[in-house]
């Protein structure tokens, strides 16, 4: 059986995600996952979560960012897949 490679999902998300502890729950998710990488706040109202590791795996953390399940209310997540980047140790909020 293939094994998956490993891939850089960076997502965008939009909505009521600061200041509620949005951040801290997807570090939470993330680290739960096995996943590396950050969560940080933007300057125009976003969170920006950037997760590395297998495919399945950023799948899922993404699948949970958007089942309105999160702290705040989420209106909606941009994604972008790519190749696994710079090594990123732990998972940090930012």
């Amino acid at each position: 059986m293939q094994e998956l490679a490993d891939v850089r999902l960076t997502a965008w998300v939009h909505g009521y995600v600061q200041g509620v502890g949005f951040r801290w729950w997807t570090r939470s998710r993330a680290l739960e996952l096995g996943l590396t990488g950050f969560a940080s706040n933007r300057p125009d109202g976003r969170v920006q979560v950037v997760a590395q590791g297998p495919q399945e795996a950023c799948q899922r953390l993404l699948d949970l960012l958007q089942s309105g399940t999160t702290p705040g209310h989420v209106d909606k997540v941009i994604v972008d897949w790519s190749e696994v980047g710079d090594a990123l140790s732990g998972f940090t909020e930012r």
